[in-house]
C-alpha cells in the first residue's frame, strides 16, 4: 500500500511539471486535426494570424457565459487578423446541445477526439482559453490565472497583439 501511495505521489508531481512546461512566450504547442464542418485545422497554419483558443463543454454555465462577449469582440477584430477555436469537451451523447449553442457563433469549432491538442497537457478546468500571438507565441495560459475571459482580458491581451503585424 505504501508503494502505491508512492507512485501515485510521483505520478501527481510529474503531471505537474507537465502543465508548468507551458511558459508565456514558449512556441505554443500545434493544435491539428478536423473541425465540425470536415475542414482540415493546424494551429501552426495559423502564423500570422491571433488566434484564441478556448475549451468549453455545452453543460458549463461560465462556458456559455463568456461566448457572447468572444463572438462580439471577435466580430470587430476578425479582419485585424483574429481566429478563435472553440474546442468542446463534450461526450459524444452531448455533441448535439454542443452543436445547437454553436450555431449562434462565428468561431472555428471542433470536438476533442477530432483534433490532437496534446501539447497542452490534461485540460482540468473549463473554460480554459489560450492566446496565441502572431509568431505562434503562447501569451495566455488557459491553465493558469483567471479563467474567465471577458472584455477587460481580451482589451488588455489580444488588442496589444493585434496592433503590431
Amino acid at each position: 500500500m505504501q508503494t502505491f501511495r508512492l507512485l501515485f505521489l510521483l505520478f501527481l508531481l510529474c503531471t505537474n511539471t507537465a502543465y508548468a512546461a507551458l511558459e508565456l512566450g514558449d512556441t505554443a504547442p500545434n493544435i491539428e486535426g478536423t473541425l465540425i464542418d470536415g475542414k482540415p485545422f493546424t494551429l501552426n497554419s495559423k502564423r500570422g494570424t491571433v488566434v484564441l483558443v478556448n475549451f468549453w463543454a455545452s453543460w458549463c454555465e461560465p462556458c456559455r457565459e463568456e461566448m457572447p462577449a468572444i463572438e462580439e469582440y471577435l466580430k470587430k477584430n476578425k479582419a485585424k487578423g483574429l481566429e478563435v477555436l472553440a474546442i468542446t469537451l463534450d461526450k459524444p451523447a452531448d455533441m448535439e446541445q454542443a452543436k445547437q449553442i454553436m450555431r449562434n457563433y462565428s468561431f472555428l469549432f471542433a470536438e476533442r477526439q477530432q483534433i490532437n491538442y496534446s501539447g497542452y497537457g490534461r485540460i482540468w478546468r473549463i473554460p480554459s482559453t489560450f492566446i496565441i500571438d502572431r509568431q505562434g507565441k503562447l501569451r495566455k495560459n488557459g491553465l493558469t490565472g483567471d479563467p474567465k475571459v471577458d472584455n477587460r482580458l481580451l482589451e488588455e491581451i489580444v488588442t496589444p497583439l493585434l496592433s503590431t503585424p
